[in-house]
Parts: C-alpha cells; structure tokens; sequence
C-alpha cells in the first residue's frame, strides 16, 4: 500500500479550506501577498486566499456600539462631574483601519474620552444641564 498518494491528497484538503473563505455580507477581508496590501479588500462571499503567501484580516462593517468608561471631567467653572457616553461608528474603509491604526477599536474609544472631557471641560455646569443637545451636536460632529 502506497502511503504516498494518501499524503498528498490530506495536504491537497488542508490546503483548500485554508485557501477558501466564505465572508458574510458585513464582512470585508484587508488581504497581504508576501506581505504588500493588496488594491482592493475582498469580499463578501466565497473569498480565494492563496496560503501561506497572502494573508487576510477580516474587518466587520457593522456598526460597532462602544461604551465610554465614566469620565471626570471639571467643568469651566471648576465643578466636579462624571459623564458617561456611548459611542457608535462602523469602518468605512478596512484597508486604512488595519494598515494606518494598529488597533482602530482601542483608538476609537481613547479619541472619544479625550473628546467627551475636551468639549464638556469647556462648558459651565449649568450648560451642562440646560444645552444637552447643543453639546450632544458638538461631540456628534468632532
């Protein structure tokens, strides 16, 4: 019996599910060949990844909702306060949230608590309580 023939037909197995991927609707692959961004992300759908010489990274599309820990913030006339918030955003290009952020996630919630003491450390602490919207609109559009 020829053990041959029964190694290279497990190693032509294992290499087809490493090439092919399947990726949901949401979901975009930011591919690498040896290492150089592809043009293009790929995807959705049955998705070709010649392994070990190009790499992916799947990146969902999905709005992602992040809670911003408490923050203590002192108002412009020097009062105490902790505000809390919830941040929702969802990539829009996945080529430039993998190869230009190291990790967007973790990016995303530092920006939004150094932008939530900015803005609310600026306004007095009955602004605070009378112009919600006005300061919601002001954090909404930084």
């Amino acid at each position: 019996m020829n053990y041959g023939w029964i190694v290279i037909v497990f190693i032509a197995i294992f290499l087809f599910f490493k090439w092919v991927n399947i990726l949901r609707e949401y979901e975009r692959a930011v591919t690498f060949w040896l290492g150089r961004l592809s043009a293009q992300p790929k995807g959705p759908g049955l998705v070709l990844i010649f392994w070990p010489f190009e790499t992916m990274i799947k990146v969902s599309l999905q709005t992602v909702v992040l809670d911003v820990p408490s923050q203590d913030v002192i108002t412009r006339d020097n009062v105490s306060v902790k505000v809390n918030a919830v941040v929702y955003f969802r990539v829009v290009d996945p080529a430039r949230a993998i190869v230009e952020v190291q990790n967007y996630l973790y990016a995303t919630s530092q920006l939004a608590q150094t932008t939530l003491r900015s803005v609310l450390g600026q306004a007095e602490l009955d602004d605070l309580l009378s112009e919600r919207d006005k300061l919601n609109a002001q954090l909404q559009e930084i």
